[in-house]
């Protein structure tokens, strides 16, 4: 039987009012403790063009009826935001746009109502993420961000990043500076050397440490960044079996977008929590000794969210289908994004006992023609239902990668999909 999408008319948290010229990002969601949902997303702008964004960078949504209509409910001057609970508090995390681009967080005591003022958390340094998961766990919150470590890539930056997992205790105020501990730092580049790699096809197209490289000239020109990780989600594993596992609770995973020019692997780091609070950053290895950094994960090549489930024991990964990645990239469509890795279209969900092996659960969405996008999605676990956020795209849209809506979508029971 064909398969059918779970959710296919999703509604509208926000449109762009100029598509050509205004494109929305980075969306994220959360519950609140009164059944509201709360929705963050960003804008992107086309260089020039500033004047046609009236407010913040960053706006905050409001839903009073299960998701179904929004209604802004504030803003701030920060991207790649994601809104999580500390106890009662409401906390919008993430980091200042240009040349430093410093982690910023605001706060709200009031349900979302009312929000403080930005608070820097870094000061003079470069950061980068996506709206990534938070978890909890020995009285804290965790969630990871990416420093840029060097500047002297000339192209997409990722070889040059180091995932931090950051960590506050849940009663603290997250808006000080010092309720947070960083994890120590590994760049990309410092951990993987390319000419060492071997029978993997990593990197699938010819790189260079600090520049990106041209794949194809006609029709149009397309180049290929280093190959690096990005976008990280944080996992701790909870099975006893798990070759991984750590009876003690304080070992925790990254798990991220690899960009290697190919489709299907995720990189991995380990964090490790010492016993005087401290956290150390790390390799994973297998039981052979060997090291390990990829692992297959279907759509890891593009920004994925991993929710775990208590109730289940099962982890939930929403990803984005690629269906042609092995097509010649002078071959592709003019109009097309990109690289072949780098399709948008496919919203897709599996679930895994291991975060290793998948299964497949449903095409949550797709949207039809090569400018449109179901993509860089957010998901969070309300009750029986799980709640879906995408970066998405009409016909209207400029391209696959700037897109003119944020949607929200349900999956009703969606432990129904358990097999």
């Amino acid at each position: 039987m064909r398969i059918q999408a779970l959710s296919p008319e999703p509604a509208v948290i926000c449109r762009s009012p100029n598509p050509k010229e205004v494109y929305t990002y980075s969306p994220a969601l959360c519950v609140l403790p009164d059944g509201s949902l709360l929705a963050t997303l960003d804008f992107g702008v086309k260089p020039g063009c500033e004047r046609l964004l009236t407010q913040g960078r960053g706006q905050v949504m409001r839903s009073f009826d299960g998701g179904e209509s929004w209604t802004p409910s504030g803003n701030f001057p920060f991207i790649h935001a994601r809104p999580f609970l500390a106890g009662k508090t409401v906390y919008i995390l993430g980091h200042m746009d240009g040349v430093c681009g410093d982690i910023a967080i605001i706060r709200s005591d009031d349900g979302g109502s009312s929000w403080s003022s930005p608070a820097l958390l870094t000061e003079g340094q470069h950061w980068h993420q996506a709206s990534s998961n938070v978890i909890y766990a020995n009285g804290c919150v965790y969630l990871a961000m990416e420093r840029v470590v060097y500047d002297d890539c000339k192209g997409w930056n990722v070889s040059t990043l180091a995932p931090v997992l950051m960590r506050a205790r849940i009663g603290d105020d997250l808006t000080r500076a010092e309720s947070w501990t960083f994890a120590s730092e590994i760049a990309f580049r410092d951990l993987i050397d390319c000419s060492s790699l071997h029978y993997v096809g990593i990197p699938f197209y010819r790189t260079e440490e600090r520049r990106s490289v041209t794949v194809c000239s006609t029709p149009v020109e397309r180049k290929c960044a280093p190959i690096g990780w990005l976008e990280a989600q944080v996992v701790q594993l909870h099975d006893p079996d798990h070759i991984w596992y750590d009876p003690s609770g304080h070992t925790f995973h990254l798990w991220m977008r690899a960009h290697t020019g190919c489709t299907g692997y995720a990189a991995i780091l380990k964090v490790v929590e010492n016993p005087d609070g401290s956290m150390t950053t790390l390799p994973e290895s297998a039981p052979s000794g060997r090291p390990l950094v990829w692992l297959p994960c279907p759509g890891g090549q593009m920004k994925f969210h991993i929710e775990y489930d208590s109730r289940t024991a099962l982890y939930w990964l929403l990803s984005t289908q690629a269906t042609d990645s092995m097509r010649r990239p002078e071959r592709m469509s003019p109009n097309a994004f990109g690289l072949p890795d780098n399709e948008r279209q496919r919203l897709v969900l599996h679930f895994s006992k291991n975060c290793v092996d998948w299964c497949f659960a449903g095409l949550v969405d797709a949207a039809e023609g090569e400018n449109t996008s179901r993509h860089y999605a957010h998901m969070v676990i309300d009750r029986d239902d799980l709640l879906i956020a995408s970066r998405s795209g009409d016909s209207e849209a400029l391209d696959a990668h700037n897109g003119n809506l944020i949607t929200f979508h349900r999956v009703k029971h969606f432990r129904n999909l358990i097999y």
